[in-house]
């Protein structure tokens, strides 16, 4: 088969390029894809490259048209080429077209299709070449898409480009440039750009650029540039050697105006500072609350108060006062914050002075002194004295100062006062901040006072329940301690009592009334009256204890819980009887300064059906006994059991002074046994104390 039968085909080194073994040869080897198709588009024969490209084997596709093997778009491509050939006798070339692989991978092939002739110059076939010219195409493609962006990159940065010599010198005009800065022609050829750079930033960027051009790298820097219409304006500047033949022929930079960007910069950066400032001082206030809300005592507020100005504040003095409206005056708390006063605490400041708490209080109103000269003008306008204010500013080291009124629902309560040693900026924020913790304060402030009235009042009224004094007998020694374990404004239920019998024995009792409140106060009362009544109709104790429980049925709730210990002793002897109502038991301690636990039976609370034992119990001459309630041996990190064996190893560690004295020794024994625990119950102790015989008795 032959495309040209006019031109005589050559031969070379007796090969017949017409051979048919040499063209199937030339099919099987070729990097093309070949196919051959009749007049009436059918395949007439195709290599292994061409039946991989379309993805079906050579034998389906010959003697079949297109149309019947082929995906269409691959059919009508192939068909409109043949057919193009067919009509015009002429070869035909196609635009690369997109064909996917059988493996799903698209690839680009380039098309021609060429007519073949008989000998007689007939038109017998129409002869297919592809090429594979994917890698060359997709390299195309990546460039053209480099192009669009980079033009699209500069079409969108209004960047101000420029050019130099490979010595720095600028060679050529800049419109862009000259149209921001102002520069004139000449001006710009003659100084260039560095002309315009900020002074402050100008030898460093000249610098820089010189560094560039010695070292050929490329030049990155930003300073300000001063334009003709908005002063100076913030520029980034990258300019690039352009190297040929390993020569630098020019420079070329580019520079984009960056001011949007840094003014919204230090906008986030101002609005960062001032949102964190905020949350610090929101946060610093949480705390100072938190911290105002344990303090139950006015010492205590104030100590919080002095802790938030030093942190807080940064305050180098704070002081607090309360005003006493009956002297018109306020009385310092704490000391080392007024210099203008003696700075004692209990000193009077006469609310007709001036001072920077007189004028909040007398205003109503927050003082914010910013410097001396701040401080005198206001205190001057409020009838301040000159001259002892100019001598006060004279000796003084501060230098700015806050005061602040403490108000209750309108009320005034005192004032705070805090100082530093150096001017101070007070900002809108800082003030609003400075007046709510001024009003936590005054919270604070007021509930401390009120705490301390009301727990005050019920220390009175739980002391009043106790005797006010202990029976003196000849042959004993008496002492008692009573140590209030609340914190907040309730009585308690502890109790201890000691009287002299018809018979001359004393009766010594410890009780324990559980709970707080009125009610364990009320139990309290009713139990000590009944158990006196009881004790001197009839004293043994079994017989006392059996008759508190029918009392304590008739009177009393069933899940009130009453505990106590009772003994009758013998002055001068020491013989005694002890009946134990679910208490804690006694401890005996000896002149040699050991401990010894009473082994009698606990027995039960009040009011629960049981029969009521009692026990000897002596106290020898130089001894003593010990009655308390269960505050001083147990608390929430001390069991019962560990608390009476330490009470024990406590007493061995008494000075013999100690233990000859009833007072000495409860005192001791007080201090020890709550030294390193939080007091959460009232203690209460009685000691019963046979004082030795002496050679005349």
């Amino acid at each position: 088969m032959s495309a040209e039968t006019s031109v005589p085909r050559p031969r070379e080194s007796d090969v017949d390029v017409s051979d048919s073994a040499l063209f199937e040869g030339l099919l099987s080897e070729a990097e093309f894809a070949f196919a051959f198709f009749d007049t009436e588009t059918r395949v007439l024969r195709v290599n292994d490259v061409f039946a991989e490209v379309v993805g079906v084997p050579a034998e389906r596709l010959l003697g079949r048209a297109p149309a019947e093997t082929l995906a269409a778009d691959l059919s009508q491509l192939i068909t409109h080429g043949v057919q193009a050939v067919i009509g015009s006798d002429a070869p035909v070339s196609e635009r690369p077209v997109r064909v996917r692989a059988p493996g799903g991978e698209a690839r680009y092939w380039s098309v021609s299709f060429s007519p073949v002739h008989d000998g007689d110059g007939a038109l017998q076939a129409v002869a297919l070449a592809g090429l594979d010219v994917t890698e060359s195409r997709l390299v195309e493609e990546d460039l053209r898409r480099s192009e669009e962006r980079y033009r699209s990159l500069v079409e969108a940065q209004s960047q101000l480009v420029w050019i130099t010599s490979p010595t720095g010198t600028v060679v050529e005009d800049a419109p862009q440039w000259r149209a921001i800065t102002g520069q004139g022609l000449e001006e710009y050829l003659t100084a260039g750009w560095l002309d315009v750079v900020h002074p402050e930033e100008r030898q460093h960027t000249e610098e820089a650029w010189k560094e560039a051009l010695r070292g050929r790298t490329m030049f990155e820097w930003n300073y300000r540039v001063r334009t003709r219409a908005s002063g100076y304006r913030h520029f980034e500047v990258r300019a690039v050697p352009i190297i040929r033949h390993g020569r630098v022929v020019e420079w070329v930079g580019a520079n984009t105006d960056v001011t949007p960007q840094r003014e919204a910069e230090e906008m986030r950066g101002r609005l960062t500072d001032q949102l964190g400032a905020a949350a610090l001082r929101t946060a610093r206030l949480q705390g100072a609350t938190a911290i105002l809300a344990e303090a139950l005592t006015v010492e205590q507020v104030v100590q919080v108060i002095i802790d938030v100005g030093r942190t807080a504040l940064a305050a180098d003095r704070s002081a607090v006062a309360l005003l006493d409206t009956d002297r018109a005056a306020l009385k310092l708390i704490n000391g080392e914050g007024v210099p203008e006063a003696s700075g004692a605490a209990g000193e009077e400041i006469p609310l007709s002075s001036s001072s920077v708490m007189t004028m909040a209080v007398n205003s109503r109103r927050p003082v914010f002194a910013e410097s001396p000269e701040s401080l005198k003008t206001q205190l001057l306008e409020a009838g301040g004295d000159e001259q002892v204010l100019t001598n006060y500013l004279a000796g003084s080291d501060e230098r700015a100062w806050v005061g602040l009124p403490l108000l209750a629902a309108g009320r005034a309560l005192g004032a705070l006062r805090f100082s530093f040693t150096r001017p101070q900026k007070i900002s809108q924020e800082d003030g609003v901040f400075l007046e709510a913790l001024a009003g936590q304060c005054a919270l604070a402030v007021e509930r401390a006072t009120l705490f301390e009235r009301e727990h005050r009042t019920a220390e009175t009224l739980q002391r009043s329940l106790l005797p006010d004094r202990l029976p003196v007998v000849k042959g004993l020694e008496l002492a008692q301690r009573f140590r209030s374990g609340s914190r907040h404004v309730q009585v308690g239920g502890d109790w201890y009592d000691a009287f002299v019998l018809q018979d001359g024995r004393v009766a010594a009792v410890v009780g324990d009334v559980m709970g707080k409140g009125v009610k364990a106060a009320a139990g309290m009362g009713r139990i000590r009256n009944a158990m006196r009544a009881l004790a001197l109709t009839n004293p043994p104790p079994a017989a006392v204890l059996t008759g508190l429980d029918r009392v304590f049925d008739a009177t009393e709730e069933e899940e009130q819980v009453t505990t106590l210990a009772y003994m009758v002793v013998e002055p001068s002897t020491g013989e005694g009887t002890l009946a134990l109502a679910g208490h804690p038991p006694p401890v005996l301690v000896s002149p040699q300064g050991t401990a010894i636990l009473c082994d009698a039976e606990p027995g039960t609370p009040l009011g629960w059906p049981t029969s009521r034992r009692q026990f000897r119990f002596v106290v020898p001459p130089g001894h003593t006994a010990v009655l308390y309630s269960d505050g001083l041996v147990e608390n929430r990190k001390r069991g019962l059991d560990a608390g009476l064996a330490e009470i024990c190893s406590v007493v061995t560690e008494a000075p013999p002074e100690v233990v000859r004295s009833p007072h000495m020794l409860l005192d001791f024994l007080v201090d020890r046994m709550l030294s390193g625990y939080e007091q959460d119950d009232d203690v209460t102790a009685l000691a019963i104390h046979v004082p030795p015989a002496t050679k005349s008795d």
